[in-house]
Formats: structure tokens, sequence, C-alpha cells
């Protein structure tokens, strides 16, 4: 059995994501990291490489975090597995904020000061890839096509909707949050009913 892991890597996670949130990605350097997480700079680069794998780690934690809560609500009823994601999106900004905060205000080319990453374009893909493809699953259950404007209308209530809800209330979801997004997100859907009808 391998001992543990002295410096666990959540807690220097946890370090390098309030650097940010407080200062901005420039203050997470190595150097501020190591003296915020306790770990020393050569355990950092042992595991992460460079500051942009702390950085990208950090944000991509977050990331997976946010799409494991959208992804577990389910039910047979398309129309409601579209509104159990929204809901589930104002759950995890009251439950884990400072993640939240992360991906709201930073893309994760802005830790990386705007450098491309091709890897990194490559994971993000493949990440979103089973979001995309339930939004478009709801799509063909709900208007029968996945198309243009029906992917759209699902993309509204299920993304867009929660999305503005939660950057409005960064940092303090009230606790009647939920119901009301659960609420604007039904009704976005079922107006779009007609609409998108046989329209592409």
């Amino acid at each position: 059995m391998a001992p543990p892991r002295k410096h666990e890597t959540d807690s220097i996670l946890d370090a390098t994501r309030a650097l940010v949130l407080a200062g901005g990605p420039r203050c997470a350097s190595v150097a501020a990291i190591a003296e915020a997480s306790g770990a020393p700079a050569g355990t950092l680069y042992h595991r992460f490489g460079n500051r942009d794998g702390i950085l990208t780690h950090t944000w991509l934690r977050a990331l997976r975090r946010f799409q494991a809560r959208v992804m577990a609500a389910d039910s047979p009823d398309p129309l409601d597995t579209a509104v159990a994601m929204a809901v589930a999106a104002v759950g995890f900004a009251g439950d884990l904020p400072e993640d939240a905060r992360l991906l709201l205000t930073l893309r994760v080319s802005d830790l990386l000061d705007g450098r491309d990453d091709p890897d990194l374009t490559e994971t993000l893909a493949a990440m979103n890839a089973p979001l995309g493809e339930r939004l478009r699953d709801i799509a063909r259950q709900l208007y029968g096509s996945a198309e243009s404007r029906p992917l759209d209308a699902v993309t509204r209530a299920v993304v867009d909707l929660p999305y503005a809800a939660i950057r409005r209330h960064a940092g303090a979801v009230p606790p009647w949050l939920a119901d009301d997004v659960a609420a604007g997100c039904r009704v976005l859907l079922l107006d779009a009913q007609a609409r998108t009808s046989g329209v592409r």
C-alpha cells in the first residue's frame, strides 16, 4: 500500500482557486500556491508539471464537479429531466460557490494568459460531449428534432437560464432560486413546443 500523500491534491487546488478568485490568475504563481497550500514548489512541479498545469487542474476539477451534478439529473420524462438539470446547476452553485465563481468569472484560457493548448482543447471537447448529447436527446424527445432551433430552445432553458440566474447571485444563492429557475425552465420549454415544431 502506497503511503498517503503529505500534501493532498484537493488542498493544493483549493489554495489555487482561492488565490485566483481573490486576485486573478496572475496572483497564482507557483511560489504563491506553494505558500498558500503548504506544499513545496518541487511537489507542485512534480505533480502538475508547471503553473499552467496547476491552474488547469483547478478549473477542470470545478467543471467536472458541475457536470457530474447536471448529468446525474434524470427522469423518464424529458421535460422533467431538463428541469432537473437546470435545478442541479443552481444546487452546484449553492453547495460549491467557489467552484461556481471560478467557472462563471473565468474561462480556462484566462488562466493560461490566452495561450492555446491543443491538449486542453481536446480534453474540454471530450468533457463537454456527453452534456451536448444529453441536450440533443432532450430536444429530439420534446420537439422531434435536434436541429438548430429546437436545440437552441433546450440550451436556452437548461443552460442559459440557470447560468444567468447563478451569475446574478454568485456567492450567495438564495433559497428560492432553484424553484424559480425550475418554473422558468419549464415555461420556456413548453412555450417552445409550438414554435419549434417542424422548424430547423
